[in-house]
């Protein structure tokens, strides 16, 4: 250790430890100015950063030694080839800064894994046991009920973009390929918001920002283009200070950012919800929403607020994805790790897609809950997950799982090639329902359908959500499954 410390005094090592600072600080600022990790001891992303810039300032201390010799053949004695040989060598004594983090990333997920906190994984979320009747009362009309998928939303909207008279707008801007299902003003729609399209057009738009979004209807199947009170100068599609991200990340750079959704407000400003996550499972384990950036992108202000603090406008914090992952934790780790790889003994999970369910003002995921050890396609139950809250509820209620549901009808009009939708749910006559659209080729709605959850046999169709429901109740009837009295509808399902 000490001819090391006698090395680096010595010129020409002085030389190395001013380059490695300069070229290695230098590095290392660009490599966090594109891919900006968060400063965070409990990020994966910080240690692998933090792996490459030690690996950056160590850089000049390699030391290249080319040695020449001549390789002589035994017969004749004459040179037969020249060859250089280069060794690099390092220092053993600056490698070990480079081993540090990536051991801390090995251990690290390591300790933090199902393996070791199996029970703490599935202590998350708690999972309340609910009545479907109750909390999904009956639809006597489903007029009113939403379903539309990104792609056929993403369809109208652009088609909305092409329609509109200012030729600029058009010819700058695109639609964002992401689609947040929120309830503005009580009523279900999908937002997108502008962006800018390419470098170029960035650059000679940045000085007035982004105008506006399109909000799509997806009970009406239309769609509106909403210009905002005050431009966007912050977007995903921004560069330099005007990315997103960047931004962000300059101003919390200790946050680990889970998901950034675009909404607006009830007078129709826009914003970004940037919900913030943390391990909750020693260093890197069960990652989970613990608070959120209300991100104004017309001036850059933000406030951070907790979760349970969120205003009753914001509709989604913790994404569809999350939401499922947090549940199949609960429902296959709650027996222990060695139960969810061997035993499996009450171990369930959700399904592999989900679906939205507007109830009064908030929005919940919908997905079907199937047995680990099931092998029939069928559902156990299904839950309701909050967006906006993590809440969780249970419906136990048996029947096909949503893709035999989809599979069923389908094959109603199998003739014509239509593709159905992911469900969502709908009680009608007491009878859980499953509800899609069937689309065609181009991703143009063509047919509604209804689906008995408990019997995928009944299957009917209809060229709008009241001939579906028409069609739907005769079939009840005809299977002496009796209609209950009409109630005004209260939930309204997307």
């Amino acid at each position: 250790m000490k001819n090391i410390f006698n090395k680096i005094f010595e010129w020409k090592y002085t030389k190395k430890l001013i380059l490695s600072l300069l070229l290695g600080s230098l590095f290392n600022f660009i490599l966090f100015y594109i891919f900006l990790p968060p400063i965070n001891l409990q990020s994966v992303g910080f240690w692998v950063y933090l792996t490459v810039a030690i690996a950056a300032y160590m850089l000049p201390f390699l030391e290249l030694k080319v040695d020449q010799y001549v390789e002589i053949t035994k017969m004749s004695g004459a040179p037969k080839k020249k060859r250089n040989k280069a060794d690099v060598k390092f220092n053993k004594w600056f490698a070990i800064p480079i081993a540090l983090p990536i051991v801390v990333i090995i251990v690290g997920l390591f300790i933090s894994s199902e393996l070791f906190n199996a029970v703490s994984y599935a202590k998350i979320i708690t999972v309340e046991d609910s009545d479907f009747t109750e909390d999904l009362p009956e639809s006597t009309e489903i007029t009113n009920i939403a379903l539309m998928d990104t792609e056929s939303a993403m369809a109208l909207g652009n088609k909305e973009l092409g329609s509109l008279a200012d030729a600029d707008l058009v010819s700058q801007f695109v639609l964002s390929d992401y689609y947040t299902q929120i309830n503005y003003k009580r009523t279900p729609k999908k937002v997108s918001n502008l962006e800018y399209d390419g470098f170029f057009k960035w650059l000679g738009n940045r000085a007035s920002g982004i105008p506006g979004a399109v909000l799509v209807d997806p009970v009406k199947t239309d769609a509106v283009y909403h210009e905002f009170e005050s431009p966007m100068i912050y977007a995903e599609s921004g560069y330099f200070g005007d990315d997103l991200t960047r931004k962000l990340r300059f101003d919390y750079p200790t946050k680990i950012f889970d998901s950034i959704s675009f909404e607006i407000d009830e007078e129709g400003n826009p914003y970004y919800i940037v919900s913030c996550s943390s391990p909750q499972v020693m260093l890197f384990g069960a990652s989970d929403v613990t608070e959120i950036i209300i991100f104004d992108p017309t001036d850059g202000s933000s406030e951070v607020c907790a979760v349970e603090d969120a205003s009753a406008w914001i509709d989604v914090v913790f994404t569809g994805d999350l939401a499922c992952e947090k549940y199949n934790w609960y429902g296959t780790l709650s027996g222990g790790f060695i139960n969810s790889i061997i035993g499996n003994v009450g171990c369930k999970m959700a399904t592999d897609d989900f679906g939205y369910i507007v109830i009064e003002d908030d929005v919940w995921y919908f997905t079907g809950v199937t047995s680990v050890v099931s092998n029939d396609k069928s559902n156990i139950g299904f839950i309701l997950s909050n967006a906006r809250t993590g809440e969780y509820k249970f419906y136990s209620v048996i029947g096909a799982e949503e893709h035999s549901a989809m599979a069923a009808a389908e094959g109603e009009v199998q003739e014509k090639g239509y593709v159905a939708s992911f469900p969502s749910l709908v009680n009608i006559a007491g009878q859980p329902t499953y509800i899609m659209v069937l689309k065609n080729a181009a991703g143009v709605v063509e047919l509604y359908a209804l689906v008995n959850v408990e019997n995928y046999s009944i299957v009917a169709t209809g060229n709008t959500q009241a001939d579906a429901m028409g069609v739907y109740k005769k079939l009840l009837r005809q299977n002496d499954i009796g209609t209950e009295s009409d109630t005004d509808m209260s939930a309204t399902i997307t």
